[in-house]
């Protein structure tokens, strides 16, 4: 640790890795990071403040709670998104990268070992669980408060709002295949008119009642509390609205780098954000009746129309970035060994451009059954805040670990500020909590669901290769004996290991069943490493075990692409290149039989077995050439 991780001062901009530049002047990247970053906690607006006011727990459209609700937004933006994650978490990145795995690969770093890494690992996986659920919340809910503004302009339309939104969202997930590099250029612009639109509505409607400015002061928050504790309390289950999105700013980091994201949100973002919340207060203080949406009606008439247009563009921006967000967890989640391989697209030379098909159509059905289900936004904000008060509340038990035992900060620093951060975000998780029954159950179920699913996964794997290591050969006496008992035939013959340790079950089948070795015999074991990108010169390691034996590791990042035959391009062994048409790729392929004794409970077990079944082929996964590929069957016990 340098002595600035130790003090807690600055720490330096991370260094530069391969294939991972951030290309573009400041203003450039900065402008870029509002189409990708901030769609979410910028559509906000478009139904925080109204269902604060006339969500599930009604307040009073007067002067204490107004500017009470108003001073809470605005600090819980200074506190938890500015000073939490724009200020100190996106510090901890991982080369780069950011998000909560991420983070958690970080950690495991440094304090693998530790009583207590078993319980931040599951609260990590259960983070990323949660992410899932807002993945799919957020387009219905964003997209759903835009195109609700046809019915704040055109009361007769009302009907027409669910089925548009359902077009639009199936449209969005139908191109995603396509990739979106072409259109993503529109995103930065689009938020940037967006943001200052909001900016002016807001400006003109704070002039016509300047005083609302003094909302700023946190003093109006606490006054509200003391007059009306209990109100003001479940008031919070809809206030959180307003920083939704803020653990965009840290997993998307690695796309911009932190100094970009700072300037857009400190210059850009956050002063729109709370002029538009200052000016729909102005409006709703001087006409009760724009509760309806106070978003929209702050538009003179001649701008309405053009602000919906403006509005639903930004929301099917945010939804856009969600789903990009989506497809790059499952990458990470993939390679770190929490879910089966997926089949991936690369729909552009572009860093994190991916498609994930799985995932792009379990995310749309998803999102389309929120929609018919609760039709309005302001009934899928009940949803919305326990996935993300949740992961906000996870998040501080990771920070705590990168404080004291990764920076190395003094307690007498970090405590105050953990008990600032966890105060602020158990109130308002408790607060969420009372709107479980109004639809919070949603992203419980769909977060228990997906943690169920990853570490069924993470474990079986675990048990499968203990299960395969024990009474393993070692592969060195394999080697003498093989090389006597068999018949050597040309070419080269790779055999994928899970583990560095003993002779991979397809080996010990081929020599079985077909009696012969290839005159070069090379054990591959691919590592993924916990940092996001691996430098070349720790990309391979090369083991001469004698006889034409040998073992070979490729280590790869979590979020860098496993193709092997590039890989192997790049090597020379035994004084001989790798050519693919004289190299054959021997897989295993384990079937699941129940033990006498299972690691799992048996429902798991089957859980494992069908994930097991449905996952990507390693020939697809590791972009292994088709016709040089040849599968030999196991069966394993768990």
């Amino acid at each position: 640790m340098t002595d600035a991780e130790n003090s807690g001062e600055s720490l330096p901009a991370p260094p530069a890795t391969p294939g991972h530049q951030h290309e573009g002047s400041i203003v450039k990247l900065a402008v870029g990071a509002m189409g990708v970053v901030f769609g979410d906690i910028g559509t906000s607006p478009l139904y925080a403040l109204r269902d604060t006011f006339a969500g599930h727990h009604r307040l009073p459209l007067d002067q204490l709670h107004v500017f009470g609700i108003i001073s809470l937004m605005f600090w819980s933006m200074m506190v938890i998104v500015t000073l939490k994650y724009v200020t100190i978490i996106m510090r901890a990145d991982n080369k780069g990268e950011g998000g909560s795995l991420a983070l958690l690969a970080l950690i495991n770093q440094n304090v693998s070992g530790k009583s207590w890494s078993a319980g931040i690992v599951l609260l990590g996986v259960f983070a990323t669980s949660l992410f899932y659920g807002d993945s799919m919340i957020t387009p219905a809910v964003s997209v759903l408060g835009a195109i609700e503004g046809l019915a704040v302009y055109e009361p007769g339309m009302g009907r027409v709002v669910v089925p548009l939104v359902v077009a639009i969202l199936v449209s969005l997930f139908l191109i995603q295949s396509r990739g979106t590099a072409r259109v993503a250029s529109l995103f930065g612009p689009v938020m940037l008119l967006y943001f200052g639109v909001i900016s002016v509505l807001g400006a003109i409607s704070i002039a016509a009642m300047p005083q609302v400015l003094q909302a700023l002061s946190p003093l109006h928050a606490a006054a509200m509390f003391i007059a009306d504790p209990w109100r003001g309390f479940l008031a919070m289950g809809s206030a959180v609205l307003a920083v939704t999105g803020a653990e965009a700013l840290y997993a998307d980091m690695g796309h911009f780098g932190r100094r970009p994201i700072r300037i857009s949100w400190l210059f850009f973002v956050l002063p729109a954000l709370a002029v538009n919340y200052l000016g729909q207060a102005s409006l709703l203080l001087r006409d009760p009746h724009a509760l309806e949406s106070p978003f929209y009606l702050l538009a003179p008439e001649w701008f309405q129309w053009p602000l919906l247009v403006i509005a639903s563009g930004a929301a099917v921006i945010a939804s856009q970035a969600v789903i990009t967000g989506a497809f790059s967890v499952t990458q990470q989640a993939m390679q770190l060994g929490f879910i089966p391989r997926m089949t991936i697209k690369h729909t552009s030379l572009t860093h994190g451009q991916i498609y994930i098909p799985v995932i792009n159509w379990a995310l749309m059905i998803a999102v389309i059954l929120l929609v018919l289900m609760f039709e309005r936004s302001s009934n899928l904000t009940a949803a919305y805040g326990i996935a993300v008060t949740g992961a906000m509340a996870i998040d501080n038990f990771l920070l705590a670990v990168v404080l004291i035992h990764l920076w190395k900060w003094k307690k007498w620093t970090a405590i105050p500020l953990l008990a600032l951060f966890f105060t602020m975000d158990a109130a308002y998780l408790g607060a969420n909590m009372t709107k479980i029954p109004d639809g919070g159950w949603v992203p419980l179920a769909m977060g228990l669901v997906i943690f169920t699913l990853l570490t069924t996964w993470s474990r079986g794997r675990a048990l499968m290769r203990q299960n395969m290591t024990e009474g393993s050969i070692p592969i060195e006496v394999f080697a003498k004996s093989a090389h006597s008992s068999a018949a050597r035939v040309q070419g080269t013959a790779v055999f994928m290991a899970a583990t560095n340790t003993g002779v991979p079950s397809a080996l010990l089948h081929n020599i079985k069943h077909n009696k012969v070795l290839h005159e070069r015999v090379v054990i591959l074991t691919i590592d993924i490493q916990d940092v996001p990108y691996v430098e070349a010169e720790d990309r391979f390691t090369i083991k001469d075990l004698g006889q034409g034996f040998y073992r070979l590791t490729i280590r790869y990042g979590f979020l860098e692409e496993t193709d092997v035959p590039a890989a192997l391009k790049q090597i020379t062994m035994g004084g001989q290149s790798f050519e693919m048409m004289k190299t054959s790729f021997f897989l295993s392929r384990q079937t699941l039989i129940a033990s006498a004794k299972p690691g799992m409970a048996i429902w798991r077990e089957k859980l494992f077995a069908w994930m097991l079944r449905n996952a990507a082929s390693a020939m697809e996964f590791f972009r292994l050439p088709t016709n040089r590929v040849v599968e030999l069957g196991s069966q394993v016990e768990i």
